[in-house]
């Protein structure tokens, strides 16, 4: 039993059997919703604590935004993770913003001397932003992983280069 349940990706499967997934088979939407559900769920526990998203115990990152080669657990290969600028954007877009509007709004309420900003508006944006990238980073990791996800068309390039890099590797 313990041999299948470690062969069980439950980042993949979805929730194990008799988990809960729903038991209005015959129509389809219980079980899907439930499968997609414990997707979201097992995506924002690897991604928020930097677990391997495929077996949940090995360290995603060996430094603070620097991924693993490997997952040291199981032995999955990061090269499949791509997450490019969107920590970044996300931060931006979810963060920023809002304290942008935040050191606005006390301009105008209050207009305060610049040192103001420089004590508050300025420590809050740059901490806002630069805490959570591995938090972000980690999702979208595990998310990518979760959902096979890969630009349209690239399976073939993705493959030549990441031969090459194994090859680089072996030498």
């Amino acid at each position: 039993m313990a041999d299948e349940e470690q062969a069980r990706d439950p980042a993949r499967d979805g929730p194990s059997p008799g988990a809960g997934a729903g038991a209005d088979i015959g129509t389809g939407v219980v079980v899907e919703d439930g499968v997609r559900a414990a997707k979201g769920k097992w995506i924002f526990h690897c991604g928020l604590k930097g677990l391997c998203p495929r077996c949940g115990k090995g360290r995603m990152f060996r430094k603070w935004l620097k991924l693993q080669d490997r997952c040291p657990a199981c032995g999955l290969d990061y090269a499949f993770a791509a997450p490019d600028d969107g920590p970044a954007f996300f931060s931006l877009c979810i963060i920023a913003f809002p304290l942008t509007f935040f050191a606005v709004w006390l301009q105008v309420r209050f207009e305060p001397p610049f040192w103001v900003h420089l004590l508050t508006s300025f420590p809050l944006l740059a901490i806002g932003c630069v805490v959570p990238l591995q938090f972000i980073k980690g999702w979208l990791v595990a998310s990518q992983y979760v959902n096979k996800a890969q630009e349209a068309g690239t399976e073939k390039l993705w493959a030549d280069l990441n031969a090459r890099h194994a090859e680089g590797r072996e030498d």
